[in-house]
């Protein structure tokens, strides 16, 4: 079955000083989510932004937020951003000491869980969880800052990945999403769609160019002949 290709744009590359306008301007260009980068200087050498100025965005988001939360602990954050308006939370199992109770928290705030892993991460806890799991996001970058090249390696983890929400689907009939984010470009999206993903994070890629839906449309170009 041929793949709901979704883009996701990072608004860590967007304008900060019009951040809800950048928002509003994406989304009528065609994004599918708006990718919500949280870091906290702690668990990764940056800090961005907390749940206040995504319950500031809100109203501008007319399409589903998906918080990436680069913290440690991140049970707290769980519920702060839930109640800031939310729809998808994704955290770092390295960064819970109990994986099950943090998705667990996520899906009794009523928002959709996920687990990210970094490019030197171990999937091994995927299995242990997957029936709780909406969404996979595989770093295809170290985290922390915007505008890093594609890891390439990553691209055999993709497949790993696809070929175990693949299983679970045929066994239990749920579809579950396979994130990338990282180094995403026009000249290697279809090469990483043809690896499994099906989500495709993107910052400077649209961000850094003027016409939004012109970018957004090259992106997904790219992904027309992926089967």
């Amino acid at each position: 079955m041929k793949p709901n290709f979704f883009i996701a744009p990072s608004i860590l590359s967007a304008n900060f000083a019009c951040l809800g306008n950048e928002i509003a301007s994406v989304i009528e260009g065609g994004a599918d989510w708006i990718h919500f980068d949280v870091m906290d200087n702690h668990y990764v050498p940056n800090l961005t932004f907390g749940p206040m100025v995504c319950q500031a965005v809100k109203s501008y988001a007319s399409v589903p937020i998906d918080v990436h939360l680069m913290v440690e602990p991140v049970d707290e954050m769980i519920s702060t951003f839930a109640a800031a308006g939310a729809n998808i939370i994704t955290f770092h199992p390295e960064a819970s000491r109990h994986i099950d109770r943090s998705l667990s928290l996520i899906k009794a705030a009523g928002c959709e869980a996920g687990l990210a892993f970094n490019p030197a991460t171990p999937i091994h806890v995927l299995q242990e969880v997957i029936d709780k799991l909406d969404v996979v996001l595989l770093m295809s970058v170290n985290p922390g800052f915007g505008g890093q090249s594609f890891i390439s390696s990553t691209l055999k983890k993709i497949s790993k990945v696809r070929a175990i929400i693949n299983e679970y689907a045929r066994e239990n009939g749920r579809f579950i999403r396979l994130e990338v984010d990282g180094g995403i470009k026009t000249d290697n999206i279809a090469q990483i769609a043809e690896a499994g993903a099906d989500t495709f994070v993107a910052g400077s890629a649209i961000f850094g160019h003027k016409d939004y839906a012109k970018q957004i449309a090259a992106l997904r170009a790219q992904l027309v002949s992926i089967r």
